[in-house]
């Protein structure tokens, strides 16, 4: 493990109990410069966790509580006519942060959801016609519940596409639970105790970060192993969706911040075994026997790496 990370991972499992996988798949995307959808049932953390990361890399953090009733503009912001000068001015909406939360993402309809699709994509978001630069890093963290299904809208593939992960967020083991109910017993929220300090510091710490890891040398042999899973998922007859060219170029870069956080300058094809399943599960779609024998977007990926000639 890269020493830096290391110390990063040990001030986050100060607030955020028994995820560590999870926390480094999160560090791992916000690396890569991509977003992350986390699922799971309510209670186990999630707002938390990403509230936590925003703090250790001193960047600002904006929540969004999506509802059936939110519109594009509550989300990107709009121009109101100022009576005093006359003239418009533009009220930019929570987009932009540095990590932003959308909470239950799927509670809103397909329009409000889509005004996330060039904030996601562009790193920009156009209000009233003009065109306005996010912060950066920009990094969106959204949530859904696995469980609950009346009031909602599924997510388009499109809209699944621009995430780079999809992480599972399950309830804590034993000892993760007993650590989390002590802490509920202090008086004061304390996210980041006050005698540890972020490694990162601020966001020049972090972009210098994000800089190494983009270095990381990845090989043809690799690009060629990429490409061949990735091709895998279209032929499987267990999907009737496979991955899009932008999961290859996703899994690419989730293996090359992989890659650093392991302390390697160089991604090898464990690199790329370590992340494909958070990579493709919400990019592939198995045919409808496979769901209804109990099968799984993570069996099938396994499969499909098993059935794959590693590189030598």
């Amino acid at each position: 493990m890269n020493p830096h990370i290391e110390q990063i991972l040990q001030v986050y499992e100060q607030t955020i109990f028994g995820q560590r996988q999870n926390l480094q798949l999160l560090i791992t995307a916000l690396l890569a410069g991509g977003h992350v959808l986390l699922e799971g049932v309510p209670g186990v953390g999630k707002t938390k966790t990403v509230r936590t990361l925003a703090e250790l890399i001193g960047g600002s953090f904006k929540r969004i509580q999506f509802t059936p009733d939110l519109l594009p503009s509550d989300i990107t912001g709009s121009a109101i006519f100022n009576m005093k000068t006359g003239g418009f001015e533009t009220l930019k909406g929570p987009v932009f942060a540095n990590i932003l939360l959308g909470d239950e993402i799927n509670r809103t309809p397909p329009k409000t959801q889509a005004a996330l699709l060039e904030a996601m994509e562009e790193t920009q978001v156009t209000i009233q016609g003009e065109t306005y630069l996010l912060p950066e890093p920009f990094f969106v963290a959204a949530t859904q519940n696995p469980v609950e299904f009346e009031g909602t809208y599924p997510l388009p593939e499109a809209q699944k596409d621009r995430f780079l992960f999809k992480l599972l967020i399950d309830y804590p083991n034993l000892d993760a639970e007993i650590q989390l109910l002590k802490s509920a017993q202090r008086p004061e929220r304390a996210p980041v105790p006050a005698d540890l300090t972020s490694p990162w510091q601020n966001l020049t710490g972090f972009r210098q970060t994000q800089q190494e890891a983009a270095q990381v040398s990845l090989d043809d042999k690799i690009i060629g192993y990429v490409a061949a899973l990735v091709r895998q998922t279209r032929d499987s007859e267990q999907l009737r969706l496979g991955a899009s060219p932008r999961a290859g170029i996703a899994l690419t870069k989730a293996g090359k911040a992989w890659a650093y956080l392991q302390g390697r300058d160089y991604v090898t094809p464990d690199d790329i075994k370590a992340v494909i399943r958070p990579t493709l599960r919400h990019r592939i779609i198995p045919v409808p026997q496979i769901e209804l024998e109990g099968g799984s977007s993570d069996q099938i990926i396994q499969d499909i790496v098993a059935a794959t000639e590693v590189p030598r």
